[in-house]
């Protein structure tokens, strides 16, 4: 499935059982291990288990199988790895601790990461 498709089908997944604060993030450039991270948030441990359900089912039935699913049960955090995009859905308090939306956006690129790598050889 094509990504822009499967974003589409994601955040239309998570918006139809209210996931609160949905970002998108676009990672191409950082990691090679996937191009896209979806964040969100849920009210509790139980809407948290059904948003997954809900986006595990979604998927499934376009043809999509996930590559793996982290803690689904009463988790704070349930992570769903759909290859082209890891969705990490979590409750507000562990999300505000972790921040992957900052993480991801203060990380330099690979290029960023080379040169700075060089430079610092260089200067040695």
């Amino acid at each position: 499935m094509h990504i822009d498709a499967l974003k589409t089908l994601v955040l239309n997944a998570l918006e139809e059982l209210k996931a609160q604060d949905i970002a998108v993030i676009d990672v191409s450039h950082l990691t090679s291990v996937t191009d896209l991270m979806v964040v969100a948030s849920g009210t509790s441990n139980r809407h948290l288990a059904a948003l997954s359900s809900k986006l595990i089912q979604t998927v499934k039935e376009e043809g999509v199988a996930p590559l793996g699913v982290e803690g689904e049960s009463g988790a704070d955090w349930v992570l769903v790895d759909l290859g082209d995009m890891v969705v990490h859905l979590m409750m507000p308090e562990t999300r505000a601790l972790y921040d992957l939306e900052r993480l991801w956006a203060d990380l330099p690129s690979d290029g960023q990461a080379l040169e700075e790598e060089e430079r610092a050889h260089g200067a040695s």
